[in-house]
């Protein structure tokens, strides 16, 4: 692995890295996106849907990309929920869990989720579970606060990780962050409709259709 030393997950995952390494890189801000300073092929996933190449991928090649469609690790679930291990939280049946990505998604017109979008989510779980508390996992808690007034706040990327695993009930939003978490947990999961798209109700990007989710 290349830079494993930014993982954001390292304080609270311990997670294989691979062979020990020096490998120089540069990173793209405000991303993060990390570019080896290797001469060596790469295979990008740059497509927005699975690409049946990646079976071919020769030894020595750089991997870069994505991944989000299921196809590409569905098959290795039982393994996923060893590597990316992390403390059990226990969670009420009464709570469901808000995962809301703020930040620079509420600078983008097409990213940013209206407040619409998790009325209808919050509305659809009472429809199941009238009583039923809610709590606000994010990044962006100032933003967060304006959305939700009402309901408990938390940034805290270990909290946030542990609470979307292993809630019962969840609402997110349209990040990565949330996916690998909820399949791995296998529980009532609200996702928005179009991921990336919602505002623009276009699926631009079919590899966040997850199977197990419902969308609304």
């Amino acid at each position: 692995m290349i830079a494993p030393e930014i993982f954001k997950g390292s304080s609270f995952m311990n997670l294989d890295m691979g062979v020990p390494n020096e490998i120089k890189f540069d990173t793209e801000l405000p991303i993060g996106k990390v570019f080896p300073r290797l001469d060596l092929p790469l295979w990008e996933d740059t497509l927005p849907y699975y690409n049946p190449d990646f079976n071919f991928v020769e030894d020595n090649t750089i991997i870069d990309g994505h991944f989000e469609d299921e196809r590409y690790f569905e098959h290795r679930m039982k393994e996923i929920k060893q590597w990316l291990y992390t403390k059990p939280m226990v969670i009420p049946r009464d709570l469901c869990v808000i995962g809301f990505r703020g930040g620079e998604y509420y600078t983008i017109p097409e990213l940013g989720l209206p407040k619409e979008y998790f009325d209808r989510a919050i509305e659809k779980i009472r429809e199941i579970k009238p009583k039923m508390r809610f709590e606000v996992h994010t990044d962006d808690r100032a933003t967060a606060e304006v959305f939700f007034p009402d309901f408990p706040i938390i940034q805290d990327v270990e909290k946030n990780w542990q609470a979307v695993r292993y809630a019962r009930y969840a609402i997110i939003a349209n990040s990565s962050f949330y996916v690998l978490p909820r399949l791995m947990h296998g529980g009532f999961t609200i996702a928005p409709r179009y991921w990336n798209r919602y505002n623009t109700k276009k699926w631009e990007f079919p590899q966040n259709y997850y199977k197990q989710f419902i969308y609304i």
